[in-house]
């Protein structure tokens, strides 16, 4: 089979960015307000008080210190708490598609290739802004692609689970190249008025060009030694706003129509699953711990991720070997660990080995292998 090459790779970042100070400060005046308003409620002791937030509490319990979001006003207006996101008509791009060619051209660039080389279009992500017609297809037609298009969901995995999908098509022979695009409006399907999960996202898009190796100048990108899938299906991430269901005027709705998750178990369930995953799939192809070199995981939460990176090298890791950008970029589902290759593999030399992998809701995970060329 033709060996498949990451040859390009691309982001889109928001204008604006939120820093937990700043979140902290909208949502513990939610808090006040909502206190005062049923302070006869809580001295009865028919209710409980809403608890603050602070900066130090996010910070340790994700190593998130600031989010990039479309945005900024609404999340921190206390009256509304959720982005404001104008609808669009159906005669205008959406706004995932616009996301989604910005960061198709820095991708098409970085490669050295144009839209004409491109075959296929795959718009992989959690959040999709409709059901359709598909994004991805609305995608390949601003861009100006002569081929196919589609959708793809499988939450905070994605993008590996796209990757996949790519690869597959191009060694059936199905597209030359193919770009796997991430858009993801986080911020759009989180509660901002829920203290344990109100800092874990952020909105950012990636791209990713995947291109025959016999097409692709010589050295240039990684090459796809294995990708792997898993799925292990639990509620305990959750987000059950569909077609079937509708948010209230002020786009809140009720609590299990926006993002909800069990953290503890998630915590406690998903790092064995996926250390295991890289482990057996590095086994699979003659990898060892030494042989990692870099590993860009899924950008979840900080903890989790020296965890796993700890367990698959068996020793602590060291920043360079698995880089985060939660620090900045705060969760931003299926393209965060597309985000820490994007911006953490030009410094690898020919040869080395990396693995890409995500892991979220479903549960499901994907691990991608790539060396250097």
């Amino acid at each position: 089979m033709d060996t498949v090459v990451i040859s390009g790779t691309g982001l889109f970042t928001p204008e604006n960015s939120i820093s937990n100070d700043e979140l902290v400060a909208a949502f513990n005046e939610f808090v006040k307000r909502h206190n005062e308003l049923r302070a006869e409620a809580i001295a009865a002791g028919t209710e409980e008080p809403l608890l603050a937030s602070s900066s130090e509490f996010i910070v340790k319990a994700s190593g998130i210190r600031s989010r990039y979001v479309i945005d900024k006003k609404g999340i921190l207006d206390p009256d509304r708490m959720t982005p404001y996101i104008p609808e669009r008509s159906d005669d205008e791009p959406g706004i995932q598609c616009d996301m989604a060619v910005a960061s198709c051209m820095q991708a098409l660039e970085q490669a050295g290739r144009t839209v004409e080389d491109v075959d296929a279009v795959i718009v992989a992500c959690s959040n999709l802004q409709r059901a359709y017609p598909a994004v991805a297809v609305e995608v390949q037609q601003a861009l100006g692609i002569d081929g196919f298009a589609y959708d793809m969901n499988v939450a905070c995995s994605s993008a590996t689970f796209g990757i996949q999908a790519g690869v597959n098509a191009i060694q059936t022979g199905a597209a030359r190249a193919v770009l796997v695009i991430s858009p993801e409006i986080c911020s759009g399907h989180l509660n901002f008025r829920d203290r344990d999960s109100h800092f874990i996202f952020g909105d950012a898009c990636t791209a990713v060009l995947l291109e025959k190796a016999q097409q692709v100048e010589a050295g240039k990108g990684f090459e796809i030694l294995s990708t792997k899938l898993k799925t292990q299906f639990s509620n305990n991430i959750r987000n059950n706003f569909g077609f079937l269901n509708r948010c209230d005027e002020k786009g809140q709705g009720q609590r299990d129509k926006l993002f909800m998750q069990n953290g503890r178990k998630v915590f406690k369930e998903v790092i064995p699953l996926v250390s295991a995953m890289i482990l057996e799939h590095a086994k699979e192809n003659q990898v060892s711990a030494a042989g990692i070199k870099r590993l860009w995981l899924h950008q979840a939460n900080l903890n989790m991720n020296v965890l796993i990176a700890k367990k698959v090298l068996g020793r602590d890791p060291s920043a360079a070997e698995s880089p985060t950008i939660l620090d900045t970029y705060a969760n931003t589902s299926s393209a965060g660990s597309i985000i820490a290759f994007h911006q953490y593999k030009e410094d690898l030399s020919a040869g080395d080995v990396g693995i890409i992998c995500s892991f979220g809701a479903g549960y499901s995970a994907g691990s991608v292998i790539v060396r250097k060329r």
